[in-house]
Formats: C-alpha cells, structure tokens, sequence
C-alpha cells in the first residue's frame, strides 16, 4: 500500500508542484490511514489492498479521528489528503471506485487552479530565445506542446517519435490508467515541433536516447523533473512572479479553451479525465471570466 502512497507524493510534487511542506503534511495524513486501514482489517496488508478500501472502512477511520480528539479543521484536511490519493489511484487504475466518494467532511473551501492569461502564456514562450541551439529548440517546442495540447508532463516526457503525427497535426499520448488518447495540435505548434525534431533533436541524440521526443544534454529521454527545472527558469526570465508548475500551462490550456466556448465535454477529453467532475473545477474560472465581462458589457452593470 506503501508504495502506492510514494506515487501520489511523487505525482504531487512533480506534476503538481506542491511546496515540500505540502507533501511532508500529505505523508503524515496517507501513512496514519494506511496504519489505521491494516490494524482494522488485516487483508489491506497484501498486494491488493487499497481495493479492498470502502466507505464503511474510510467512516471508521474518520470515526478514530474524531475519538483521538483531532478538530473538525485537521479530520477535514485527512480525509482531504485521502480523497486526494483515492482520485490518483482512481485515474491510475490501482482501484475501480472511489471509497471515500460518499464520506462526508466538515466544509471547506477548495482551492482552484491559477492559471496564466494568454498574455502571460505568450511571454512564457517567448522568453525561450529563437537560436539554432538544441537545447532551445527543444524548449520551446515542449512549452508550445503543452499549452497546445494540455498533456500533463509525464505524457510529455514519454513521448516516443511515433507519436507525432505532423502531417495531420496531432499527437498521441499514454494517459493515467494506460489510456491513449488523440489530441490535436494548432498549426503553430507542429511548425516549431517540425523544426526542433529536423534540426535540434539530431545534435541531442546519443547512445540512451532509443525514440525519445525529448531529450537532455546527456542524449536520454527528459525527465519530469528536467521539465519543471526548464519551465522555472523560462518563467523567470518572462519575468512573472506567480508560481509555475508544469501543471500550471494544461490548467490555462483549459481555462482558456472554456473561455473560448469549446464544451465541457471536449475538454475532458482532451484533458483525459477520467470524470467529468475533474474538469468541472474549470468552470469556477470561466463563471468569474464571464462576471467581469458582464459587469464591463451590461449598461445597469
């Protein structure tokens, strides 16, 4: 069960970008549900036991909580903390159900994504110099990618050659849960894809680099953390102040496709969510979008 959680963590910290703090606090909360969930049933022990997980078991623990003498504020935080892993292993295929789905909890308030404006996208990207050099090429390739298909960065980073397909301008990715999905990519983007594998990727190939799309100085597939150390430094020098995360240009893809008028339905699919009440957290940003607008349009506004 252990391992599971050191997945999440790793999820939460590279994808997600959450401060060390964040995912010290997360572990304290996941490995005090996984000792209570093997002292109240001794089957979660073995290779299958977050299946084993249900509503009664997450209520009972819920229930110690509430014994042990921890405020409404904390027993609300762990059981957001599990819910939060349940949705990983949901979206990894690790279980077929949520058992935290029905489990009620003090009210909080939920935190929404931040995402650039297109401003600040374009700034992003342009603060990659335009240069023949392959590490930049490579770069601005990657950040064009992303924020023209909204991929998360592990699907990024997995991309294999084959999974291009220019010509009509799309990409094929390995999601959460070993599924594949089609995502179109603009005309603009493919161009400077094009360029980078024509001219870049040659002088970063090298005995490791089998059909990786994205490649490190050393000539091996880039990693998620190789991908957010590039981002940081891009964004820097764009000169934006507000956090970015590797998480931070697929939730403006999102936001800015909503905005746009594309349907619920088309982003979570090109998101690859597994629920729609995943993508439905984008409609927080795009209800305050269409306010502002309101209030500009409307003449007793």
């Amino acid at each position: 069960m252990r391992d599971r959680v050191d997945s999440f963590l790793d999820y939460m910290s590279v994808e997600r970008g959450v401060s060390p703090n964040t995912v010290s606090a997360y572990r304290n909360d996941l490995n005090q549900l996984v000792e209570f969930l093997e002292s109240y049933d001794p089957g979660f022990s073995n290779g299958h036991g977050w299946e084993r997980a249900d509503g009664a078991a997450i209520s009972a623990y819920i229930l110690r909580l509430h014994d042990l003498g921890y405020s409404d504020t904390t027993r609300a935080r762990k059981l957001a903390s599990a819910k939060s892993l349940f949705g990983f292993l949901l979206d990894e295929g690790t279980i077929s159900r949520d058992p935290s789905e029905n489990v009620s909890s003090p009210r909080v308030g939920r935190s929404l994504p931040d995402p650039l404006n297109v401003d600040e996208v374009g700034r992003l990207i342009d603060a990659v110099p335009l240069t023949d050099r392959p590490e930049e090429l490579r770069d601005r390739a990657m950040l064009e990618l992303v924020y023209a298909s909204g991929m998360r960065v592990t699907e990024l980073v997995s991309l294999d050659l084959d999974d291009l397909n220019l010509v009509e301008g799309c990409v094929r990715c390995l999601g959460k849960g070993g599924k594949e999905r089609v995502i179109p990519v603009h005309p603009k983007a493919v161009d400077v894809l094009r360029d980078y594998i024509e001219t870049g990727l040659p002088d970063l190939v090298g005995k490791g680099s089998g059909d990786a799309v994205f490649l490190n100085r050393r000539g091996r597939r880039l990693t998620r953390q190789g991908f957010w150390l590039i981002l940081k430094g891009h964004a820097e020098r764009a000169g934006l102040d507000t956090k970015i995360t590797p998480h931070t240009l697929r939730h403006s893809f999102a936001t800015h496709l909503l905005r746009g008028g594309a349907p619920l339905r088309h982003v979570q699919e090109l998101l690859g969510h597994a629920s729609i009440n995943t993508t439905q957290i984008y409609t927080h940003l795009t209800s305050d979008h269409l306010r502002a607008e309101y209030d500009k349009a409307h003449p007793r506004a």
